[in-house]
């Protein structure tokens, strides 16, 4: 059983803080899957991945490609993905269940302190999958570095 893990962006935006969050589940070994909600928005942010840091490259695709399973990082708008993630990161309120949390290794909510729509959408989100029995945790960047700010056990 996984985790959801909630990050509030309040200083930097989704394309800077998503290829590290990116990288750090890939470090672990995972495969992702980007959810959002808008196919334009992922296409901005496919070619914001693509003009990444030049000191590292981060393989991923679009779904809808010819090797969409081959990816290591798949965005996507649908609910399943081709790639097998063992990790789902969830943009711009992308809705996310109980059930993926729970087979899932993590499942990530990324939502932007500054959008009020953003934060109460990311409320809910907390609310029906803490309600629904799964672990989370609530992390926060405004002191300049990401800290634990809630937990909640499973």
């Amino acid at each position: 059983m996984g985790a959801a893990n909630f990050y509030h962006l309040t200083r930097n935006p989704l394309e800077v803080t998503l290829p590290q969050l990116l990288g750090r589940a890939m470090q672990a070994g995972w495969r992702v899957a980007v959810r959002g909600r808008d196919p334009a928005r992922m296409d901005w942010l496919d070619r914001q991945l693509w003009m990444g840091a030049s000191d590292g490259f981060l393989p991923h695709g679009l779904a809808g490609g010819a090797h969409d399973a081959a990816q290591p990082v798949l965005l996507t708008t649908g609910a399943e993905a081709a790639n097998d993630p063992a990790c789902l990161m969830t943009v711009d309120g992308a809705e996310v269940g109980a059930d993926e949390v729970q087979r899932l290794e993590r499942v990530c909510v990324i939502f932007d302190g500054n959008d009020p729509t953003a934060v109460q959408i990311a409320r809910a989100q907390w609310k029906a999958l803490t309600d629904a029995g799964c672990a989370a945790q609530y992390w926060s960047e405004e002191s300049g570095r990401w800290e634990m700010k809630a937990e909640r056990s499973a």
